[in-house]
């Protein structure tokens, strides 16, 4: 009986220690974290006024409909991190007679507009 009893009372206090432990929380994968916040630095070095040059070195084009003055752009580290961008034309007009706009793309081209970094799925065409 007495074994039992100490059995019993193992048990219980073997419950009551899991039962009143503080829940795991999910552990941050902390590479991720820190891959982020470079990114994030990485793609704000991009600013209104630099060129489409400077613009390719960190990121890339993207599939789907654009202009030669308004583009979708994908971070080279991550199809998923994109900006929308618009862009002023150095050297050719922005339309052509008929009022058609370019679709020229030059790299001179100086950054117009940028938006924000934001997540999408890839474009494919």
């Amino acid at each position: 009986m007495n074994k039992l009893a100490l059995m019993f009372t193992a048990s219980v206090l073997v419950l009551l220690t899991f039962s009143t432990a503080p829940a795991q929380s999910p552990q941050k994968p902390q590479g991720a974290t820190e891959w982020i916040a470079d990114s994030l630095r990485e793609i704000q070095k991009i600013k209104v006024g630099m060129t489409r040059a400077d613009l390719l070195k960190i990121f890339t084009t993207e599939g789907g409909i654009s202009a030669g003055l308004q583009r979708t752009y994908v971070y080279r580290e991550c199809p998923y991190i994109k900006v929308d961008v618009e862009f002023e034309p150095v050297g050719r007009p922005a339309s052509d007679a008929d009022g058609r706009v370019t679709l020229i793309e030059a790299n001179e081209d100086v950054i117009k507009k940028i938006s924000k970094p934001y997540l999408d799925w890839s474009v494919i065409d």
